[in-house]
């Protein structure tokens, strides 16, 4: 199966490409990006086999996300964004919401944890809520979205998880970047929207597992590392061609000895990175129900924080090895440039953090101040 998919991903990663740029100005995937995708069967990814799914394991998410994000980035990112929620959320969903979600197995499921303004109560036969999450990544292609909201009728206030089905949200397109544009990472807004008892779940404390990695972080992460090798690509076509490099007496890029090392050092951090979210990967899928140590979780994060920094390393170093022209706005590469420099900056790949929390364990010191557990 995973061959099956990986082929198929890389028969639509074209499509993507053709699309990246009117995706970038929509703010959102194209239809046809969706409809590829959907036809492709990449939005069932992480659902069971019996609900129409593939039941993927973390190394062929991905291995899939990152030939998608060969072709655009934003979309690959919607992708993972759906797949993490599913494999994350869902089994924490009541029985009934979990049917509603897979009655669909090729839908979109968006969701956001940056949430304000959050207001919900108990009503007769389930809860009223209103609010906004900001970023919800998807938001104008998903039909459901995973939100978090709190009780506060208990001391402490009870966190709940809901199901909201998007037709009963609006969405504010507030999300304008200069980078991962096409995302559809807009606010989702709730205004007084009644959530029956069967699609929300209460959360005790501390009951909610801890696995090694988080497969939509990694999914994220391969997104990057297809834009990545993407950026490969279009400088390899470059290099290779006919367009002699200024001030030298080389027909081509290639023929300069430092040229191909330049080159050369470009393809060892994106193979690198692509290495290390496998290496998270195979790690996961050893044993992904079991709860995963502090120090463990946290070499897992440092490991894909490490990959995010390779991947803007290397296109930093192709950019350089390319010159001014991969700068135009009309020319390709520019767009890897800034879709990597955007979406390996999510808060999941926050390396000071991580080197503060790895330092604090490692050391078996207590929590530092401003670090989340």
């Amino acid at each position: 199966m995973n061959s099956t998919l990986l082929e198929a991903a890389r028969k639509i990663a074209p499509v993507l490409a053709d699309n990246a740029e009117a995706t970038a100005r929509a703010t959102r995937p194209v239809p046809d990006n969706i409809t590829a995708i959907r036809e492709a069967g990449m939005f069932a990814l992480p659902v069971p086999r019996e609900a129409g799914g593939h039941d993927a394991d973390p190394r062929t998410l991905v291995e899939v996300i990152a030939e998608l994000g060969r072709g655009c980035a934003s979309t690959a990112w919607v992708v993972a964004v759906s797949a993490g929620n599913k494999k994350l959320y869902e089994p924490m969903l009541p029985g009934t919401a979990q049917e509603a979600l897979r009655a669909d197995p090729h839908g979109v499921l968006c969701g956001s944890a940056v949430a304000r303004d959050i207001r919900a109560e108990r009503v007769p036969g389930g809860l009223r809520v209103s609010g906004k999450w900001a970023m919800a990544s998807g938001s104008e292609v998903a039909s459901w979205a995973v939100a978090g909201v709190s009780l506060d009728d208990g001391t402490p206030p009870t966190a709940c998880l809901t199901l909201l089905p998007m037709t009963d949200l609006t969405v504010e397109r507030t999300w304008r970047a200069i980078g991962m544009e096409g995302t559809s990472s807009h606010t989702i807004v709730a205004d007084g929207v009644f959530v029956p008892q069967e699609f929300f779940a209460e959360l005790e404390p501390g009951t909610a597992r801890k696995p090694l990695s988080h497969v939509g972080a990694l999914g994220l992460l391969a997104s990057m590392v297809g834009a990545t090798h993407r950026a490969l690509d279009i400088v390899a076509t470059s290099i290779t061609g006919d367009r002699k490099p200024q001030g030298s007496t080389y027909a081509r890029v290639v023929d300069s000895p430092l040229g191909r090392h330049w080159f050369t050092e470009a393809l060892r951090r994106a193979e690198s990175a692509m290495q290390r979210a496998l290496r998270v990967a195979d790690l996961q899928a050893l044993d992904p129900d079991v709860t995963a140590s502090e120090e463990e979780r946290l070499r897992s994060r440092v490991e894909m924080a490490t990959a995010a920094q390779e991947c803007r390393e290397a296109v930093e170093l192709l950019l350089d090895l390319h010159g001014t022209g991969g700068f135009a706005q009309d020319h390709p590469l520019q767009r890897q440039w800034r879709d990597v420099a955007v979406g390996t900056r999510h808060p999941v790949f926050n390396s000071y953090l991580l080197a503060e929390q790895r330092g604090r364990v490692y050391f078996d010191m207590s929590p530092a101040a401003g670090a989340s557990q």
